[in-house]
């Protein structure tokens, strides 16, 4: 049975369907990423899994009970941290680890929670006087201090510098190995790729997409990018007939090509033909981001 379970899910403000029927699993020591513009549905999705606001239609199991009414045997089992959240300024921070393991029948030690997101030399500092980084760590420790079987990261490495950034990668991926299944929500694809099993893409409270970062990447038409530059007294009207979907970028020509090796033959022998060297001739598949971009912009059209 899938940890977390999600079938034909919906939830609407007035006219606006914020969630119009979304379904997805998770399934045990798996990461999977939400992705999506703002406004596409993640965090309503999110937090109707944590049991924070009510669902207008389907289901959802999360280690097999519906959220809306888990209850305290739901919340003992699940860790989360919000996008946001408010703490009281004159704890220490140690003592705001110590106030929340108090909630969980079997909590991960205050100390080590503290090591684990880097908070060891302001581990006594009081809250108002951490930085919105630290802050931030903050958040990850009062996630985790429950050893939760399940985490919801909202967005977990926002205001992070890339060191941060990394070491909160270091600690996702020590929790899945420590048998943590992982639902996340990110603006940043290079954390999807570098976290997540699965992805999985919302725009407009629908999924467009599911898939391994590799699937999405094959799947956007298998195009190839072949990409040089032209000299300066020629022209693409002096170029061979090649693929559809040839353009300029920054003063490299680009041709999206689903036959990259009949369209690179057909371009190099014209370009020896005439003794013309292509610089910075190159093929590259496109990007996550490439991808996301044009799943997002064709759900929107």
């Amino acid at each position: 049975m899938a940890v977390i379970d999600v079938r034909d899910l919906s939830k609407a403000y007035g006219d606006v369907r914020a969630v119009d029927g979304v379904s997805l699993t998770v399934d045990e020591r798996e990461v999977v990423a939400m992705l999506g513009p703002n406004g596409a549905g993640k965090t309503t999705t999110v937090e109707i899994l944590e049991g924070y606001r009510r669902r207008d239609g389907g289901e959802v199991s999360v280690l097999g009970m519906d959220p809306a009414s888990g209850a305290r045997a739901l919340r003992e089992r699940v860790g989360i941290v919000l996008q946001e959240a408010g703490f009281e300024d004159q704890f220490t921070a140690r003592e705001l680890v110590r106030l929340q393991a108090g909630f969980y029948p079997h909590p991960r030690p205050v100390d080590e929670v503290i090591a684990m997101v880097d908070l060891d030399d302001k581990a006594d500092a009081r809250v108002k006087t951490l930085s919105g980084g630290q802050r931030r760590r903050l958040d990850l420790a009062l996630g985790i201090v429950g050893d939760p079987e399940v985490l919801f990261l909202d967005e977990p490495t926002t205001g992070f510098d890339p060191s941060a950034r990394r070491r909160a990668w270091d600690l996702v991926d020590r929790l899945r190995d420590l048998g943590t299944t992982i639902l996340l929500t990110t603006h940043y694809m290079d954390e999807a790729e570098h976290l997540a099993d699965r992805l999985v893409v919302l725009t407009a409270g629908r999924v467009v997409a599911e898939g391994t970062p590799e699937q999405l990447a094959a799947g956007e038409g298998a195009s190839t990018i072949v990409s040089f530059r032209l000299p300066d007294d020629l022209a693409a009207s002096d170029l061979p007939q090649l693929g559809a979907g040839l353009q300029t970028v920054g003063g490299m020509w680009e041709l999206h090509s689903t036959s990259p090796t009949a369209d690179v033959h057909a371009l190099t022998q014209w370009a020896l033909g005439r003794g013309i060297e292509l610089a910075d001739l190159r093929l590259s598949r496109p990007s996550l981001e490439d991808v996301y971009l044009s799943l997002t912009d064709a759900a929107v059209r």
